[in-house]
C-alpha cells in the first residue's frame, strides 16, 4: 500500500509542476509559429530534404508518419520521419522541428560522442522500464530489500539514460537553426522564431529529466526504510 499513498511522492511533486509547464510551453509555442508561415515558402519535406542533400547524406530517406510532433529520426534504418504537419507544412515551426530532425542524422552521420553513447544505451534503458518498478513493486509489497535495490540500479540506468539525452537535443537544435540559415531555407531574421519553437520542445527533455532524477532520489528514500530496519 505504501507504494500507492506515500508521502516521498512530495519529491518528485516540482518535476509533475514544471512537466506540465513544459508540455503547455511546446503546444502553446508550436500552435502559435505553426500559422507563422516562412518567407520561403518551402515545406518541412522539401527543407529536410535539401539540408539532407547538402550534408552529403543521400542514403538518409524520408517518411511520413501520423500523429503531431511525432517527428524522429531512426539511426538504425537512416529515415528520417516526419508528421503530417511538419511534412507538408511551410511554417516556421515546421521548418524548425524538420531541421532538428536532420540534426540527429547529421551528428549520427559525424559519430556525435553523445548521441553514440545514447544509441548504446537505448536496449539498456528499455529493459530497465519495462522491469525496474515491477521489482520495486515486489520488493516493496514483499519487504525484499534485495528486489527494491536492483529495481533502482535498474532505474539508474533510465536516469543516465535521460540525462544524456540532454546535449544530444540541444545540439540538434543548434545544428538545425544554423543549418537552416546558412542553406538559405529561412532568412536571418526568422531565427528567433525557429529558436523559440526548439527551445520550447527542449523543456520537455529538460522536464524527463527532472523527474527521473527526483524519481531516483525517491526511490532511495524508500531503499532507505529498508536499511532502518535492518
Amino acid at each position: 500500500m505504501h507504494f500507492f499513498f506515500d508521502p516521498t511522492y512530495i519529491i518528485i511533486l516540482p518535476a509533475i509542476i514544471f512537466s506540465m509547464y513544459a508540455q503547455t510551453k511546446i503546444q502553446s509555442t508550436y500552435s502559435r509559429f505553426q500559422n507563422v508561415k516562412s518567407a520561403k515558402g518551402m515545406t518541412g519535406y522539401e527543407s529536410a530534404q535539401k539540408l539532407l542533400n547538402n550534408n552529403g547524406l543521400n542514403n538518409v530517406t524520408i517518411e511520413m508518419v501520423k500523429g503531431r510532433l511525432t517527428d524522429h529520426y531512426d539511426p538504425r534504418k537512416k529515415v528520417l520521419r516526419l508528421s503530417d504537419g511538419i511534412y507538408y507544412g511551410n511554417s516556421v515551426a515546421a521548418l524548425g522541428v524538420a531541421a532538428h530532425e536532420v540534426g540527429h542524422a547529421i551528428q549520427h552521420d559525424k559519430g556525435y560522442a553523445p548521441l553514440k553513447i545514447r544509441n548504446i544505451l537505448v536496449p539498456v534503458a528499455s529493459f530497465s522500464s519495462k522491469f525496474s518498478f515491477l521489482l520495486l513493486f515486489l520488493g516493496i509489497l514483499l519487504g525484499n530489500k534485495t528486489f527494491v535495490d536492483f529495481g533502482i540500479y535498474l532505474f539508474s540506468a533510465i536516469v543516465l539514460f535521460q540525462i544524456i539525452t540532454l546535449p544530444v537535443e540541444f545540439d540538434a537544435s543548434n545544428r538545425a537553426v544554423y543549418q537552416l540559415v546558412d542553406n538559405g531555407i529561412i532568412y536571418d531574421y526568422e531565427k528567433t522564431s525557429v529558436k523559440k519553437v526548439l527551445n520550447a520542445a527542449a523543456l520537455t527533455y529538460v522536464a524527463a529529466t527532472l523527474m527521473s532524477v527526483l524519481q531516483l532520489l525517491r526511490l532511495l528514500a524508500i531503499s532507505g526504510r529498508f536499511r532502518d530496519r535492518d
